[in-house]
């Protein structure tokens, strides 16, 4: 990896920023026409050397100008959005494959990225879903990535939803989110209320991070699905060779 796309590859040394600030994103948004246009420029189309080829999506590729360029010459937050990360692939190809996960349900994406996860719940007739990321740029490259797949944007919400009152969704997503011990305590505790107060199923994908493997969280989790990982993913991942689907099951 080089250049932008090498710093951010190591986001399991990196936790979460928060926000304060209450902020949504609706489908009838129309979010700012400069920055659709920068990000259009700056990714490609992309999605076929991926576990979910039916999908398509704005990427960093070899062909973009920031897989070399300095990372400071990036004029936003780090594009989290324009990778597409392991867990999150293992994540939408397990609810592709297995539509009626999804089906009629209200779907939480946490962390949610390029969208991927968010979308494969709508093309799986999840009733209503949210994309939760902290980058606004992510909320409009989730708008752009739902328009390349012919669907309706979800609704964005770009608060840290981590830790707050989750009520009202049946099925929360998280890909790639146990990157950095502290986050994955908070996650531990915050998963826990949304099950015993309402119910809630969670599916996490990961690729076997550190992070992942050695947290008290580990053991409450039932392995659903493994998926071997692309070489050109393999390659962009430090050698990662399968990623997973778990189910949390707090009464392991």
């Amino acid at each position: 990896m080089r250049g932008l796309l090498t710093r951010y590859v190591k986001v399991s040394t990196t936790a979460l920023k928060q926000t304060n600030r209450r902020r949504c994103l609706s489908n009838s948004c129309r979010p700012d026409e400069h920055l659709r246009s920068f990000i259009a420029e700056n990714t490609e189309a992309a999605g076929g050397e991926s576990l979910t080829p039916e999908i398509r999506l704005r990427l960093f590729t070899p062909k973009c100008r920031f897989w070399r360029e300095r990372p400071e010459l990036w004029p936003f937050d780090d594009p989290y959005w324009a990778i597409y990360w392991p867990g999150g692939q293992a994540l939408t190809r397990f609810l592709l494959d297995n539509p009626g996960v999804c089906l009629g349900k209200r779907v939480l994406d946490v962390g949610s990225g390029c969208g991927a996860s968010a979308i494969a719940a709508k093309l799986c007739g999840a009733a209503h879903v949210v994309a939760n990321d902290i980058d606004t740029v992510a909320a409009v490259a989730t708008h752009m990535n739902c328009e390349l797949n012919g669907l309706e944007p979800p609704i964005c919400v770009m608060d840290n939803m981590i830790g707050s009152e989750s009520g009202g969704f049946d099925l929360i997503l998280l890909g790639d989110m146990f990157y950095d011990e502290a986050l994955a305590t908070s996650l531990h505790s915050w998963l826990n209320r949304c099950i015993e107060t309402h119910g809630a199923d969670v599916l996490i994908g990961d690729p076997g991070r550190a992070q992942f493997e050695g947290h008290d969280i580990r053991r409450l989790l039932r392995q659903l699905a493994e998926y071997e990982l692309p070489e050109s993913v393999r390659e962009e991942n430090y050698g990662l060779t399968c990623s997973s689907v778990w189910r949390y099951h707090p009464e392991l």
